[in-house]
């Protein structure tokens, strides 16, 4: 009898034990976001605004080159006051040209935030949610973990789909790298 009473409480402890370990769950939010359409929507914003900023780079870079295209060809032929206006005209332009690839690329970075923050918000949301719905403790970003234990960690894509209202059959495109 007492050999059942320590075996009995053994099982209790252990199944107390199994209840007790943290439950996680575990998601590849890059793939996530990839299928939600308000990224498709930020990405075509992006993708505009980026063009306009080459548009006016390029604009920039095509009269520079006109104008060293012309310095070079005529500058034997011109005085010394025509030839140092047109020098110094020159280094303002490549100056602006500078400073517009950089200010450019700043304004790209922030743009790209102000787009795509809302995307990562919503997804993080939805899974926060799921997670508390399915009482979990921790969930991980999967992306680029080089393992996850399939059986004690519960993958919250489908779940995520369902409650960011994703079509089950879309897939997220493949990213290079992944």
């Amino acid at each position: 009898m007492k050999n059942y009473l320590i075996l009995f409480s053994l099982l209790i402890g252990a199944t107390v034990l199994a209840q007790a370990q943290p439950k996680s769950g575990h998601i590849n939010l890059e793939e996530l976001v990839n299928l939600m359409p308000a990224r498709d929507s930020a990405t075509v914003k992006f993708q505009k605004y980026v063009t306009e900023m080459q548009d006016m780079y390029d604009a920039i870079q095509t009269e520079y080159n006109t104008k060293a295209n012309e310095y070079q060809q005529k500058n034997a032929s011109w005085s010394a006051a025509i030839l140092e206006t047109k020098q110094r005209e020159l280094v303002e332009m490549r100056q602006r040209l500078e400073q517009f690839g950089e200010s450019a690329g700043q304004e790209m970075q922030s743009m790209q935030t102000v787009l795509f923050s809302p995307v990562y918000t919503e997804a993080n949301e939805a899974i926060k949610k799921i997670a508390k719905e399915l009482g979990l403790i921790y969930v991980f970003n999967s992306a680029g973990m080089p393992y996850i234990d399939e059986e004690q960690s519960i993958n919250l894509l489908d779940k995520a789909k369902v409650a960011l209202k994703i079509p089950a059959e879309k897939v997220a495109p493949t990213v290079i790298g992944q």
